[in-house]
């Protein structure tokens, strides 16, 4: 049986062809693993940040089962506490991968990096400027990943300050009946009372005995 004879890639190959492979292959591995070792980097510190939310999350149910308002006061301040942390956690895993927050207030808006979702008048900012950021853009190195939702500044009056609506009044229907709202004094029954007698009533009752 005869056929085509299998040709040995290694045994043509000039030593130097060789040593260039091998160093290719080598490079790749190296690449490998370092992204290996930079995503198990990333896994445990998002490992770090789900415990801190999972603790968040419980630290809310306490604060809704708070029984005074001091408790509920405390509870909401160290879930303030956490809430921060886990932010700065989470900003400083990204600046460990070149991420961070694209800078956009009083700056023109920028296509690349900014997307306009709204307008606001202002008498002395010029046309275009970033009031206001909705949502924050970021950047990995010098490429946008995500671009920023902006607020930017058109010629005009600024807008009146909005004041807060007046709370309308509830409706009698809806108040609790004023036994709820108002103590009101214990009656006692007959039998519990126990009026002092006048002594001309008995007196009276003994003449007419006699």
């Amino acid at each position: 049986m005869t056929g085509p004879v299998p040709v040995d890639a290694d045994a043509d190959a000039s030593p130097s062809e060789l040593d260039k492979l091998r160093r290719r292959v080598a490079a790749l591995s190296g690449k490998r693993d370092k992204a290996e070792a930079r995503l198990d980097t990333l896994l445990e510190s998002l490992l770090r940040l789900d415990d801190l939310l999972a603790d968040t999350r419980r630290r809310v149910g306490a604060l809704h089962e708070a029984r005074s308002a001091r408790e509920a006061a405390s509870a909401a301040a160290v879930l303030g506490e956490q809430i921060d942390s886990a932010h700065v956690m989470l900003r400083s895993e990204f600046a460990r991968y070149d991420v961070s927050p694209i800078e956009v207030l009083g700056r023109a808006a920028d296509p690349a990096e900014m997307r306009v979702v709204g307008t606001e008048p202002h008498p002395t900012r010029p046309d275009g400027t970033v009031l206001r950021e909705k949502v924050t853009g970021f950047r990995r190195g010098s490429v946008t990943l995500r671009p920023a939702e902006v607020v930017v500044a058109v010629p005009g009056p600024a807008p009146e300050p909005v004041a807060d609506p007046a709370p309308e009044p509830v409706p009698e229907s809806e108040l609790p009946p004023a036994s709820s709202t108002r103590s009101q004094p214990r009656r006692t029954t007959r039998s519990q009372r126990r009026l002092p007698r006048k002594a001309s009533a008995g007196r009276g009752r003994r003449s007419r005995r006699a």
